[in-house]
């Protein structure tokens, strides 16, 4: 039975209950990045954000689509450090306030805008953006073409779109069960319909019309380790998860953040597992550009 259709409804039940305790455990930013020797958490998730309007090579006063902005922490690095109008779109809208709030407190409100919507159908007219990134958001959509194909209709042609991808790499191994259990950990864990394998990537974006620029995996070396964090975290969930339960109980924090709480930490244990195996990476790095069929036909004389 395909249950394609119920996902979004799901994931955005999903990010009901785990918005606050992502904005309380991972500030404003709900993605991973390469750990930097002599940087900082804060330095590093920074700097893999900049890195992705980086890639576009826009100038300020453009218009970038911000597909799955979450609370909009990477939308507001991405709009100071480049001067770009960032539009972001999510589908949660308890999400959507707490990123216009933030972006107000910061007075990053004129250059940020946040809509609500589903990654597959946006609200947004063809041809209207000088650029598109997303950071670890398309693993939520059953059907990664739906998605290309919707960027692709809406950026202008010639533009780029960049994506951080959650893949299953290389060296997983569909005949290991233990494989298989930590893939499908992090599938329950994350309300993910299924991770993809880094070979599909290039593929949709090519059926989708994309010329794929650049592909890389920003896990591997240099980089440090990215899942760390969450191997050394177990001491700060036995704190939290006491904090959480005397909130719950004083009717502070809602009904079942508890549960949540726990679930989440179980699946930090699979994201671990699979970085430590190495068969899973959360920033497979696609770039892809629009073509733009008059400029090259201009050049050859065409026109």
């Amino acid at each position: 039975m395909d249950f394609s259709d119920k996902v979004p409804t799901f994931v955005d039940t999903f990010y009901n209950l785990v918005t606050d305790i992502y904005e309380w455990g991972w500030r404003k930013s709900f993605h991973f990045s390469p750990r930097i020797p002599g940087k900082s958490h804060c330095d590093a998730t920074r700097m893999h954000e900049e890195m992705a309007v980086d890639l576009l090579g826009v100038k300020p006063g453009a218009r970038i689509l911000d597909a799955g902005c979450g609370v909009g922490g990477p939308m507001r690095a991405i709009a100071a450090h480049s001067g770009a109008n960032i539009v972001g779109i999510t589908i949660n809208e308890y999400q959507v306030k707490r990123a216009r709030a933030h972006n107000k407190k910061f007075g990053l409100d004129s250059l940020c805008e946040v809509v609500c919507g589903n990654l597959p159908q946006m609200p947004f007219a063809d041809d209207s953006f000088d650029g598109a990134y997303s950071i670890e958001a398309t693993c939520h959509v059953p059907k990664l073409e739906e998605v290309y194909r919707e960027i692709y209709r809406v950026l202008k042609p010639g533009s780029l779109y960049v994506s951080y991808e959650w893949v299953t790499t290389e060296l997983y191994d569909l005949d290991d069960p233990e494989h298989v259990e930590i893939i499908r950990g992090i599938e329950r864990g994350d309300a993910l319909p299924r991770l993809r394998s880094y070979k599909d990537i290039r593929e949709i974006a090519t059926k989708a019309g994309f010329e794929v620029v650049k592909e890389k995996d920003l896990a591997k070396p240099p980089a440090e380790p990215w899942w760390t964090s969450l191997k050394m975290g177990r001491i700060a969930y036995l704190r939290n998860h006491v904090v959480v339960t005397v909130l719950s109980w004083l009717g502070i924090a809602p009904k079942g953040v508890t549960d949540v709480h726990d679930m989440l930490f179980v699946t930090a244990d699979y994201l671990a597992k699979g970085g430590d195996t190495g068969i899973f990476t959360p920033m497979h790095m696609i770039l892809c550009r629009k073509p733009d069929y008059s400029s090259d036909f201009a050049k050859n004389g065409l026109n």
